[in-house]
């Protein structure tokens, strides 16, 4: 069976897309979906504790966003330059994304905030990204904070007024380009109510790379080259979710990036082993999951690796009448916007 781009199209108004996050996080909307039966209910997030029973699992991505974006100028020519840090090689060596990239060849001196930062293309490497070595004087952190902005993704037009909304309340490992945005909607007291009925919390380490919003081009999607990200699964998580397994709980991911942490990170039976290692792993329909029994997430743009993902588990004709649904209902979509639960 060949699976078409174009099977996983719907049409999306573009005031359904999210400019700001809400002053409240766990008060978005919640589209409850079953996902045998694709039959819909309409809540709002926090009552997502009613869906969850004592003895299932929620897995949370705990990756933190850097302020990844950098406005800079070109050495000597003074011309304005847009760095978006990608992944860190070793120290100060990353792999970035440069605009203008046809001005930025290796041996180029960059210069940010006065010079308080100062760097050198390095190379040009396949998708055109350049490895770039940064300068600067302190701690690495700090110079990035003071200069570096939220690397919003594109359909986002607003500037963010606090950039912690553009992080989860559990971040604590800075190494993403984006957020994993299903987790937004939690808030600490909605967290420990979920704990307080006897759901196990287990967090992974997912370092989500901009290859997320990475368009499908081609029309056989199998064509598809998927981008790599690296991940971390601690004995401590595994731990929660073998057990959860085990004594016949739900495993519920919270994000597409935790969804593909725990199926890169589990042998042929489901057992997820601790360590860390890279994943490019595509889930489409036709995928058998491994570990994941329900699914939150956001709302996904059309045709896109994140709405073939979640068709894999709930089947397409089911997803995207959920979306029609969704739409017809203004649901808000995308990075800051409403949640879906697959159950």
């Amino acid at each position: 069976m060949e699976l078409k781009k174009s099977d996983f199209y719907f049409d999306l108004p573009q005031e359904l897309i999210a400019q700001d996050p809400l002053e409240d996080r766990s008060s978005s909307r919640l589209l409850v979906v079953d996902k045998e039966t694709g039959k819909t209910e309409h809540k709002i997030f926090r009552d997502i504790v009613d869906y969850l029973n004592p003895g299932d699992c929620l897995v949370l991505n705990n990756t933190k966003v850097i302020p990844a974006r950098l406005y800079g100028e070109r050495d000597k020519t003074g011309g304005a330059v847009e760095v978006l840090l990608l992944k860190r090689k070793e120290n100060d060596i990353w792999e970035t994304l440069v605009k203008p990239g046809k001005k930025c060849k290796p041996g180029q001196r960059l210069v940010f905030g006065d010079g308080k930062l100062k760097a050198t293309v390095l190379e040009t490497i396949e998708d055109g990204n350049r490895i770039i070595q940064f300068e600067y004087e302190g701690i690495w952190e700090e110079v990035l904070d003071s200069l570096g902005e939220m690397p919003l993704p594109p359909y986002i037009t607003h500037k963010l007024a606090d950039k912690n909304r553009y992080q989860t309340v559990y971040a604590k490992f800075e190494g993403s380009a984006a957020a994993p945005t299903a987790g937004l909607h939690f808030t600490p007291e909605l967290l420990k109510k979920i704990e307080d009925k006897g759901i196990k919390l287990a967090y992974v380490t997912l370092h989500v790379g901009l290859g997320t919003f990475r368009p499908v081009k081609e029309e056989n999607i199998l064509d598809h080259h998927m981008h790599t990200e690296v991940y971390q699964v601690t004995k401590e998580a595994a731990d929660i979710i073998n057990e959860t397994k085990k004594s016949g709980g739900r495993v519920i991911c919270v994000g597409t990036t935790s969804c593909r942490t725990v199926e890169s990170a589990s042998d042929e039976d489901g057992i997820v082993k601790a360590g860390s290692a890279d994943t490019s792993i595509f889930i489409y329909p036709g995928y058998r999951f491994k570990v994941l029994d329900c699914l939150i997430t956001n709302f996904h743009l059309p045709e896109s690796t994140l709405v073939m993902l979640v068709s894999a588990l709930a089947g397409r004709e089911n997803v995207l009448a959920a979306y029609e649904e969704a739409i017809k209902e203004k649901y808000r979509f995308f990075s800051f916007g409403d949640a879906c639960f697959f159950h």
